[in-house]
């Protein structure tokens, strides 16, 4: 039924314009203005992301979007140095390091927010 559907995903921010000083700003995203106060965003080879507000707004508690990256330990220096605070985990069998970069097994992988508090990550190609 949904086999060629061009799909898209979305999720809520609790301030439009914060989001968009962060996604485009920090991120280097391509953003456009949609109805009704929704920001659409634009990566290329994909379909886009809608971010859509929500006064009642509750951050997600999983990883809402993956940024693959051919270097982690350089995306997460570079965010860093323009303010991106990155998660920190240590549980018995999931730790990040002093880096905040998980290196337990497959690709490397670093979660850090959006200003709604959304779980985002960049993760090694």
């Amino acid at each position: 039924m949904f086999k060629n559907t061009k799909a898209f995903s979305g999720y809520s921010v609790n301030d439009i314009g914060k989001a968009k000083t962060f996604y485009h700003g920090i991120l280097g995203l391509d953003i456009q203005d949609g109805i009704e106060g929704i920001l659409k965003i634009n990566i290329s080879g994909s379909n886009p992301i809608i971010l859509y507000p929500k006064p009642n707004h509750e951050p997600a508690t999983f990883t809402v979007l993956n940024f693959p990256t051919p270097n982690v330990e350089k995306t997460v220096a570079d965010l860093k140095a323009k303010g991106v605070t990155f998660e920190s985990y240590d549980y018995p069998d999931f730790k990040t390091d002093e880096d905040n970069i998980f290196r337990g097994g497959g690709p490397l992988i670093a979660w850090f927010k959006d200003p709604a508090g959304n779980i985002l990550s960049v993760v090694g190609e």
